[in-house]
């Protein structure tokens, strides 16, 4: 158990320093290449010196208005949809629950795509262009209403069946995926352009203000990692079992259901519907440090932000000056890794 609890705090020092090197590699790789060394200067200074070097100045100005909100809300949006991941597979008991499974990216996608090709005309007709805030709103509160009617149409007499609520989610995501489909056979070439940034995901509209209205919704599930997985642990024995061992069952799947919804509806606000990071990431961490949550948890949260970041990299630099969708790059990426789990451990099996 010792050796156990020091490899697996082995594995969270690493992974911290990979996300550090990754995040230092964000900062600097683009259009304008900065060193590591000079990053961290103005990092640590908080911008240039006034009358120093011109280059400075300028390297000062992409990093902390262009890069820095980039990197820091795709290591939030990766961090959590990993955990997220995490959390329904362990809610369910099923190594391949997503969160795209609960209805979240549908019902977030449907309600963005809706306010792009209906809302765009309305508010147009009625004040002109559509306020910046309405379309991250639309999708967060798409997310939320999704989720909690599929809690309400899964739970009988107090108690919530995970499997009515996986199965209602699939149908949910087929119905959403027809009526985004309608919309987009409705839209403008300037509005399916924008349909097609929410079905990809992208975070070349980061901002400050898409952080500042991101982390509010994100960082609270990072904050409650170390509350719940000695539930999710006993909740693995089965929902009696935990009962018996003094988990709150039904406070805890509402309270991991909410979460999920809050976070990955302010992650497909800001950035678009991303795959397979919640399903890949705890997979991976599974096989290095074993399924206990406690240490699970904190790990995806870690992994999850460094691969975002990392794909982020690659869709910036693979087509420069192009850039590529950064759902591309996780899809890419993360369906042959799954497959490769699936029929390397047999996971679809043991699920």
């Amino acid at each position: 158990m010792i050796e156990e609890r020091r490899g697996a705090i082995a594995i969270l020092a690493a992974l911290g320093v990979v996300l550090f090197a990754i995040l230092l590699l964000s900062l600097g790789l683009g259009a304008i290449r900065i060193p590591p060394a000079r990053v961290l200067a103005i990092l640590w200074q908080g911008g240039a010196p006034e009358g120093g070097d011109p280059s400075l100045a300028r390297d000062a100005l992409v990093i902390l208005n262009i890069r820095l909100p980039r990197t820091l809300l795709g290591l939030m949006v990766g961090a959590g949809l990993a955990v997220s991941g995490a959390l329904l597979q362990g809610l369910f008991r099923n190594p391949l629950a997503d969160p795209a499974l609960v209805g979240v990216s549908a019902g977030a996608g449907l309600a963005a795509a809706t306010v792009i090709v209906l809302g765009d005309r309305l508010l147009a007709a009625l004040q002109g262009p559509m306020p910046y805030a309405v379309l991250p709103a639309a999708a967060f509160l798409g997310g939320l209403a999704t989720t909690y009617g599929l809690y309400r149409v899964a739970t009988r007499s107090g108690r919530t069946s995970v499997a009515t609520m996986l199965l209602a989610g699939i149908a949910l995501a087929a119905l959403t995926g027809a009526l985004t489909g309608l919309l987009v056979y409705a839209s403008d070439d300037r509005q399916l352009r924008d349909l097609t940034f929410w079905s990809l995901g992208s975070l070349s509209g980061a901002t400050w203000t898409k952080v500042a209205t991101s982390a509010p919704a994100i960082l609270p599930i990072l904050v409650m990692v170390p509350f719940l997985g000695r539930g999710l642990n006993a909740l693995v024995l089965g929902e009696a079992e935990a009962f018996h061992l003094g988990v709150a069952v039904e406070r805890l799947k509402r309270l991991v259901i909410l979460l999920v919804a809050v976070t990955v509806g302010a992650g497909v606000a800001a950035a678009g519907v991303i795959g397979f990071v919640g399903l890949v990431v705890p997979h991976v961490l599974r096989l290095l440090i074993g399924p206990e949550h406690r240490r699970l948890l904190p790990a995806c949260a870690l992994l999850g932000g460094a691969l975002l970041v990392l794909a982020d990299i690659v869709a910036r630099l693979v087509v420069a000056p192009a850039e590529l969708p950064i759902g591309i790059v996780t899809a890419i990426v993360g369906a042959p890794v799954f497959l490769w789990l699936l029929l390397g451990r047999g996971a679809l099996a043991d699920g």
